[in-house]
């Protein structure tokens, strides 16, 4: 740019030529920029004062110069008319620092010299013209030259130099030399400090006008980016400069914005009202702003503009306008919005987030009115979700928890807000004062809606959840307290068997810290060999043989004693454990198998966790390969969860495991999700037949037999065994084996045995011998309810500790005679007569007059809805 190369050519001339040289504003060579001349362009005007003194000094003499006189004068004049070409000859032709100090003395010192010789000849020559009438002249030439030559002291020097020396020449003496030398030394020293003095000025102006040009194109570069622009007002606020990027970005010319207010280049937005105010109340009160956020006033997208400035003043301190700076706020405005957003909302669900949540709840808490300090808070979990992470990969998963926030949503609707707490936990609050019964409607209609299946590329996978209720202010008055405690009511809910909601109780406190211990106490058990193997025997039905063992995993705790698997899987499972047990337990069975008589198989439990597990049948071939048994002899027994998940995966799994040639059995069949379909592809050896089947099938109006003939039919067809599992009387092992039923396995041969009751009983010889009750009496349901018996009018509150159609054991009754007859309210609806038939300090027994009416399974049909025992329930049993 122009102010640049002003720059570089002063700096060069400078270093190569005589201080002083002057820069007139006219375009060089290059059409760039002042160019600088080597002499005064006013120095050609020294022709004419030369004329016009020479003139003066003949007519006021009346003295007519010589012809050597006049050629002198002439030369003079002539030289000093002709400074234009003389620079002209500089710029173009002469380069070298001596041609142009030749030329320069030429051109100044040339006509100086010239005009003293021609001054001093003229009056040498002329008798009637005296020194005294003509020195006026050269005098006054030398001051004027000066004039002219204003602060170029070298030229000044030469200048006078020349033309007394021209004086002396002619009509000097020894002395006047010295003195004109002595005169030209003392101007050639001045020439010299006025040259440096000159120069550092020069060096501080070039430096100053560098600063200023980088400062103008930075300015300039930043305006034409479009990162910034810039702005000036006068005293009333108007508009008097604003940067052409601006008008550009509002769609009118910039000079359609001058004169107008400041105002005029920002919109009303409700989210920048507070700037807007702001902005007036500095423009009002001349104070000084700084990153003010305002909306652009354009229509064509939302833009937002970070404005700076400060009040001008003028040197009287008068206030004369603003003058400021602006820059585009629009992308750090959408990226803290971003920022926002993912501070408070799930990026993979759009559901709040944690801290969302917590926030919600803590407003909700915090009410002034303490009336709406209530709400209701699930916490929810979803059942075999690792399952599918682990089997499909994590996309498929990231896409089952897309699909679970948007059914969360439909179903709750408005009345409450759903948010992911992470991994597979998610949040529901409900503000307000809700009803229990419709909090667990909800809490079910919930569960059903994530239980149905899910189609996500190209696979089916139905998960289930888990839900744990807690109220406020019942159950917590803080959001700390309140959600410690919904996750107690879920963890209850995980333990009931899955798939079921939870109210919390004060008692779920103490049972989360018997879950805690027996977790730790089961991680104890695994490494210091704690666990056992008990082993029940299958029977052939025909043969009454021996066939096999299945394995069952015991555990005899230190302060609780044996300990079944019903009561510390569902931990295992949580902790992260169940693959190493189901890893201890098949090396320990084939261990044992390897034992016995190669016409004996074991059965092995593999849960799903354990199925989905890539490394399965590399543990199986280690384990077979280690105890030197054929892969016959080992059985392993799949429950209907794997098949919740329609994948290849689970296919391929089943085709390893055949390879290695072990034998595959379907465990607890009818009871879980699997559908005949799967029977057509899995390539199974035998079906068990759920003991729930069993049980009551004897019993007149029983539809169980028909169930287990219809099992072992399409089994036969399929080229499958069959084995009925918890036959306990004579009479359901006379049933199943009319049936069909291949095997028998349960309490009528023998209950588990150790490893070495086992091996006795193969000792022994291959036969078993049935041994049981004739027949079996009805199915009974552990619990542990609250019912009221009422007798002679008094009412007495007790617990019942198991149910059947037919009768009750009661507890926290004493003394109570035989043959007392109470009326038993077992629900609020529903009240049954029973007669005491035994009494054992605080429990007694009774038998209902009229058997209550039961369904399939031989449960009470007015707590068959019952999704089953609860804690208290299921531990009442354990004990």
């Amino acid at each position: 740019m122009a102010p640049n190369v002003e720059m570089e050519q002063n700096t060069s001339l400078s270093a190569r030529g005589p201080a002083g040289l002057r820069a007139v504003s006219r375009p060089g060579a290059n059409g760039h920029g002042p160019v600088y001349i080597l002499i005064e362009p006013n120095w050609r005007f020294i022709a004419p004062i030369m004329l016009a003194l020479a003139v003066l000094v003949g007519i006021a003499n009346r003295a007519v110069p010589t012809v050597p006189a006049v050629a002198m004068l002439a030369g003079a004049m002539l030289i000093a008319w002709s400074t234009p070409f003389l620079n002209k000859i500089e710029q173009r032709r002469i380069s070298s620092l001596v041609e142009r100090e030749a030329l320069h003395a030429f051109g100044v010192g040339g006509p100086m010299l010239l005009f003293g010789l021609g001054i001093a000849t003229w009056t040498a020559r002329d008798p009637g013209l005296e020194w005294s009438e003509a020195i006026p002249a050269p005098i006054l030439v030398s001051a004027l030259a000066t004039i002219i030559l204003n602060r170029r002291i070298p030229g000044i020097t030469g200048a006078v130099v020349a033309m007394w020396l021209g004086v002396a020449l002619i009509d000097g003496n020894t002395v006047s030399l010295l003195l004109l030398a002595g005169g030209a030394c003392l101007g050639l020293f001045a020439a010299v400090r006025q040259i440096r003095t000159d120069r550092a000025a020069a060096e501080v102006e070039q430096e100053r006008l560098r600063n200023q040009q980088r400062a103008e194109e930075l300015l300039s570069d930043f305006e034409e980016s479009g990162q910034g622009w810039f702005f000036e007002t006068d005293r009333r606020g108007m508009l008097a400069y604003v940067s052409p990027t601006v008008g550009a970005i509002l769609g009118c010319p910039v000079q359609g914005l001058i004169g107008k207010p400041m105002a005029v280049l920002f919109a009303n937005d409700p989210g920048s009202q507070e700037g807007e105010r702001t902005l007036a109340f500095h423009l009002n009160a001349r104070s000084a702003f700084t990153e003010l956020a305002l909306r652009a006033a354009t229509d064509a997208e939302e833009r937002w503009w970070s404005i700076s400035g400060r009040p001008l003043y003028d040197e009287f301190r008068n206030f004369v306008g603003f003058r400021g700076s602006g820059h585009d706020l629009t992308e750090k405005r959408r990226s803290q919005q971003h920022a926002s957003r993912l501070a408070h909302f799930d990026s993979l669900t759009g559901l709040a987030n944690r801290l969302q949540m917590a926030q919600t709840l803590e407003r909700i808490l915090a009410a002034p009115n303490p009336q709406h300090r209530t709400c209701a808070v699930f916490l929810l979990d979803l059942d075999r979700f690792k399952q599918v992470n682990d089997t499909l990969g994590h996309p498929v998963g990231d896409a089952l928890l897309k699909q679970v926030a948007e059914r969360l949503e439909r179903t709750v609707g408005t009345v409450g807000r759903v948010g992911r707490l992470g991994g597979d936990e998610f949040e529901v609050i409900l503000p307000g004062r809700h009803d229990r019964e419709a909090l667990a409607t909800l809490a079910d209609r919930i569960i059903k809606s994530l239980s149905l299946a899910y189609q996500l590329e190209g696979h089916r996978v139905v998960i289930g959840a888990s839900v744990g209720i807690a109220l406020a202010p019942e159950d917590g008055v803080n959001s700390e307290e309140l959600i410690r405690n919904a996750d107690l009511a879920l963890y209850a809910a995980k333990d009931g068997g899955r798939g079921i909601h939870h109210f919390y109780a004060a008692d779920l406190h103490s049972e989360a810290e018997e879950r805690r211990q027996l977790e730790a106490d089961l991680r104890d058990a695994i490494s210091n060999g704690g666990l056992e193997l008990h082993y029940q025997p299958i029977v052939h039905t025909s043969t009454e043989r021996v066939t096999g063992f299945e394995a069952l995993l015991r555990w005899k705790h230190p302060r609780l004693g044996w300990l079944s698997p019903a009561r510390f899987i569902n931990v295992a499972e949580d902790a992260g454990l169940i693959v190493q047990i189901g890893e201890w337990a098949l090396r320990t069975a084939c261990h044992d198998l390897s034992n016995w008589p190669t016409s004996v198989r074991v059965a092995v439990n593999v849960s799903p966790l354990q199925f989905i597990s890539p490394s399965l049948p590399g543990v199986i071939t280690n384990v077979l390969a280690q105890t030197q048994i054929d892969p016959k002899r080992l059985e392993l027994e799949i429950t209907e969860g794997v098949f919740l998940n329609d994948d290849a995966s689970v296919e391929a799994m089943f085709a390893s495991l055949k390879r290695v040639g072990v034998r595959l059995a379907l465990d607890d069949f009818g009871t879980g999700y699997a559908s005949l379909g799967y029977l057509q592809r899995a390539p199974f050896d035998k079906i068990k037949i759920d003991q729930s089947f069993v049980r009551g099938a004897s019993q007149q109006g029983s539809r169980n037999a028909a169930i287990i003939a219809s099992i072992v039919s399409m089994a036969e067809a399929l080229g499958m065994e069959t084995t009925a599992e918890g036959v306990e009387t004579m009479d359901e092992l006379d049933l199943v084996r009319s049936l069909g039923c291949s095997h028998v396995q349960g309490y009528i041969y023998n209950k588990p045995l150790t490893r070495e009751q086992a091996t006795a009983l193969l000792s022994e010889g291959p036969m078993a011998i049935a041994d049981g009750p004739k027949a079996s009496r009805a199915v009974r349901q552990a619990m542990l309810r609250n019912v009221q018996l009422i007798h002679g009018g008094q009412t007495y509150n007790a617990k019942i500790r198991n149910l059947s159609a037919t009768g009750a054991m009661i507890k926290g009754l004493w003394n109570v005679p035989r043959g007392t007859i109470f009326e038993i309210c077992l629900t609020e609806d529903f009240t049954v007569t029973g007669t005491t038939r035994w009494c054992q300090d605080d429990k007694i027994g009774v038998e209902f007059v009229s058997a209550l009416p039961v369904d399939n399974a031989g449960r009470v049909k007015m707590l068959s809805a019952a999704t089953g025992p609860t804690l208290s329930e299921k531990r009442a049993v354990n004990e």
